[in-house]
């Protein structure tokens, strides 16, 4: 068995500054003093694909190899031995990962695990062309709707460790992006760019973003709306941290406030900061000492309260506002393709800390809650 392993090193680098992606503008956020993303969570990935491998549960002893580039597209997060087949150059570009993913292919891998966003998918499948090679990807980028994603680094490794030892098998998924020029005319709208072929696994793979038809659910989006605005009104001191997504957006319109699609805000009393990035949202919520209310959106299809899109909501931020305050918001129609939310902080710890609390309450109508688990991976 042969592994290719693609690391996109500018993927995520934005996110915690609130970029809405990292496309050209990588040197700007590290200028701003970005973290490496995509290249860290690669390492985890793999980190636990050996501990799998060295485990009883690799009952064939299976042995694969890895191959990779030198640097930081490849060999940097490697800890394990691997075949080096290039160097990463010092500046890096989608080129890059086109001439690598072609390599891959002519040494004949049997799959390409790859960390970065949903436009570092699109560049491997062109790099592809005709050719069929399955793909887990590992979450790094700031925005990922893909299908061929894992949910989070330890679930890929887990895919990718049962796929090498034969359990399982691989499907067709859809490879999904914002499109950019209508999200520039205000709208949100996710698109199919093409096909992929990836290791069929629902409780590791996160599966596509799909949109939820809303045009009949006026009267609950304004249902929601009311009670959100009985928060506010009831309690004139709470800070309100608003997420992103096209739900929460409606209802802060429906309340009077122009909210960012595909950004944070937060508001406190008649003021509104928008577009807040992690710095700016740790000072604003540690200045604060009275109650303060996260509103999320799980994201449709895929069921990600945290982890996509939303990146300025750093395990720092999260624990300022504190796991007890979040409250989730979607209509009935959203909720009815969703048997669990699922969280991915980046911080192994606190995502513990979600899954040990097993449930979030979720907003579904005017003072109508239910709660709903929180994934155990």
């Amino acid at each position: 068995m042969r592994i290719g392993i693609v690391v996109n090193p500018d993927a995520g680098l934005g996110g915690r500054l609130g970029f809405k992606g990292s496309d050209g503008r990588a040197q700007e956020a590290r200028d701003a003093g970005a973290q490496d993303r995509a290249g860290p969570r690669m390492e985890q990935c793999l980190d636990k694909f050996s501990k799998l491998l060295q485990s009883s549960l690799n009952r064939n002893n299976t042995n694969p190899e890895l191959f990779a580039w030198d640097g930081r597209m490849g060999g940097d997060w490697i800890t394990a031995n691997y075949q080096t087949i290039d160097t990463t150059p010092a500046t890096t570009s989608a080129k890059d990962t086109t001439k690598l993913v072609k390599q891959l292919v002519d040494l004949g891998v049997d799959v390409i695990v790859y960390a970065g966003g949903d436009g570092t998918t699109r560049d491997i499948v062109n790099a592809m062309g005709e050719q069929k090679i399955p793909l887990i990807g590992v979450p790094g980028g700031v925005k990922m709707h893909s299908g061929c994603f894992a949910t989070t680094p330890n679930a890929a490794a887990e895919v990718l460790f049962a796929f090498v030892i034969g359990d399982l098998m691989s499907s067709i998924t859809e490879v999904m992006d914002l499109d950019e020029a209508i999200y520039l005319t205000g709208q949100w709208k996710v698109r199919m760019y093409g096909e992929a072929l990836t290791p069929a696994s629902p409780r590791f793979m996160q599966g596509a973003k799909q949109q939820v038809e809303r045009s009949s659910e006026e009267e609950i989006i304004e249902g929601l709306a009311n009670h959100i605005n009985e928060l506010i009104t009831s309690s004139p001191d709470l800070m309100i941290v608003w997420g992103s997504g096209g739900t929460l957006r409606l209802i802060g319109e429906l309340i009077g406030h122009e909210l960012t699609l595909l950004g944070i805000d937060i508001q406190h009393g008649d003021r509104i900061y928008n577009d807040l990035n992690e710095a700016d949202l740790a000072n604003i919520l540690s200045s604060h000492d009275g109650e303060k209310l996260l509103l999320l959106s799980p994201m449709g299809g895929q069921g990600f309260l945290i982890g996509r899109g939303n990146l300025q909501l750093s395990p720092d931020v999260l624990r300022i506002i504190g796991i007890e305050s979040i409250l989730g918001v979607a209509t009935p129609a959203k909720l009815m393709g969703l048997s669990h939310v699922r969280i991915d902080t980046g911080d192994e710890s606190l995502d513990e800390e979600f899954r040990s609390r097993k449930f979030v309450k979720m907003l579904q109508g005017y003072r109508t809650t239910r709660v709903i688990r929180v994934s155990d991976m």
